[in-house]
This record gives C-alpha cells, sequence and structure tokens, in this order.
C-alpha cells in the first residue's frame, strides 16, 4: 500500500520557518516532521510514499538524495572520489516525489499524482501532522466499511477556558479552563485511507480536497469516519512546533510509541 503526503503548502502561519523552508522539512527533536510522518506509516509497514511538493519541493528532494549522509556514518576518499557507508542508518522507504506546482490546492495535488498511486487503496495525510493513531486499525476499519473514503475524525483539546455569555448578560454563567473529551467536535484530523476512484471527484488544481469532493462524498454516504482518542497534534505555528519539541525532549512524545515501540513517560 502507498501513503500520499501533502507537502506543497506555503505555511504562512509558521512563517518564521516556512520562509527558509517547506513546512513539511521544519525539524523536530532533530528530523523534519516529515519525516516523523513517514516513521508513522513505516511502523505499519507501509514504506512506499508519493510525496505532493510544490513550495520550496527541492529542498525536500535534496534530503531524500542525500539521505545517506544525513543519516549514516561515512567516510570520503578524496584520492579517489569515493565514499564508503559505514553504518547504514537509512529507511527501506520507496520515495516518489513529485512537483504538483506551489500555487496548486490540496485536490489538484492529489490529482496531479494520480498516475503514481495505481489502482489499489492508498493512504493519504497532511505534512505537517503526528499523531499514534493505529493506522493498521484505520485501514480495516475503511475495508469494513465499504466506503470510497475514510478519515480519521479526532477531538482536540481547547486552548483556552471557555464560558457561555448570551444574549444581553454581563455576567459569565458557567465557564471551563480548557475542556476536553465530550465537549470538543470531532474534527478531520487527516490520515484518509481512500480508493483510487475518489481522485474522479476532483475537478483540477484549484479543487480544495476538503471542500467539493469530501462534501461530495459525505453526501453520497462515501465517507466514513475513523475515531482517534489518543493523540494527535497538528503543527500550524511556531507555538506547536515548540510544544512538539518539548514533548520530544522530556521523553512524552506519543507518536514516537509508534515509531520506536517503546513506552511514553508519564
Amino acid at each position: 500500500m502507498k501513503a500520499v503526503i501533502l507537502a506543497g503548502g506555503y505555511g504562512t502561519r509558521i512563517s518564521e520557518e516556512s520562509g527558509i523552508r517547506p513546512k513539511p522539512m521544519v525539524e523536530i527533536g532533530g528530523k523534519p516532521i516529515l519525516w516523523h510522518i513517514m516513521k508513522i506509516y513505516s511502523a505499519h509497514g507501509i514504506n512506499d510514499f508519493v510525496i505532493c511538493c510544490g513550495y520550496k519541493g527541492h529542498m525536500i528532494k535534496e534530503y531524500f538524495a542525500n539521505y545517506f549522509l544525513y543519516n549514516s556514518d561515512v567516510t570520503f576518499d578524496m584520492s579517489n572520489n569515493s565514499m564508503e557507508v559505514h553504518r547504514n542508518k537509512t529507511e527501506s522507504w520507496k520515495v516518489t516525489l513529485v512537483d504538483t506546482g506551489e500555487g496548486t490546492l490540496t485536490g489538484g495535488r492529489l490529482k496531479r499524482v494520480r498516475d503514481y498511486i495505481g489502482d489499489e487503496t492508498f493512504c493519504l495525510t497532511y505534512g505537517d501532522g503526528v499523531s499514534d493513531i493505529d493506522v493498521s486499525a484505520s485501514i480495516a476499519f475503511h475495508r469494513q466499511q465499504g466506503t470510497k473514503a475514510t478519515l480519521t475524525a479526532v477531538q482536540q483539546p481547547g486552548r483556552f477556558g471557555v464560558f457561555t455569555l448570551s444574549g444581553e448578560d454581563t455576567h459569565v454563567r458557567h465557564f471551563q479552563e480548557k475542556p476536553e473529551g465530550g465537549e470538543q467536535p470531532w474534527i478531520n484530523g487527516g490520515f484518509f485511507v481512500l480508493e483510487p476512484s475518489v481522485i474522479d471527484y476532483i475537478d483540477g488544481d484549484h479543487t480544495t480536497w476538503e471542500r467539493e469532493p469530501m462534501e461530495r462524498l459525505a453526501r453520497e454516504g462515501e465517507m466514513s469516519a475513523f475515531k482517534h482518542t489518543g493523540f494527535w497534534q497538528p503543527m500550524d505555528t511556531l507555538r506547536d512546533k515548540n510544544y512538539l519539541e518539548e514533548l520530544i525532549q522530556q521523553g512524552k512524545a506519543p507518536w514516537y510509541k509508534v515509531i520506536q515501540n517503546q513506552p511514553v513517560n508519564a
């Protein structure tokens, strides 16, 4: 099975980083967040990736072209113009990098890689979010549902306190700091499982995957929701990046439990 990763956006809300590199290449724990996402899939046996590049896509291509240099111990013999790899720390990945255009929207990017996907069920996610999702379980759920598309539904805890204030009230009647659980709506967390036929719902470069295609799939009863109640966190802002970095530094990064199959510190 293949996993398609949308990695072409500008990342304007994290411009402190995306001004010099594409957002999927912003590092947490010394590795690009794109690497973390790929490791999540790899932990579930998915090692064939199609990366939808766009803004500063050459940097993503250079990263994989030089993966040996970044992740292995090497000796350069300048007199013989040779390189010897001592400890190979690379992955068993096949990575297809496709230039899908700088201004292309999410649906358009997916449509542009149609020829690389083939005719089998595939995964799709965004290049800026990590999770301890059970990818294997989501695939099994998708097949059980028999729909063309399955999204991962998540609930993200609120960052701020909420309170009730209606009409002409000037007194707060109810307040709760950072509500969690049932009070939060289910939202699209990416980590889709899709049938190739969903690409027929996309008109072209100016189609947003989350709008017309997903809305139509839902109307036709072809969209299932795999509920994930564990960890999920996008990296939309510098604050998000710092939060993810802090989790790693403290040994409390839940998605590492998926990547490295090791206990997460409480």
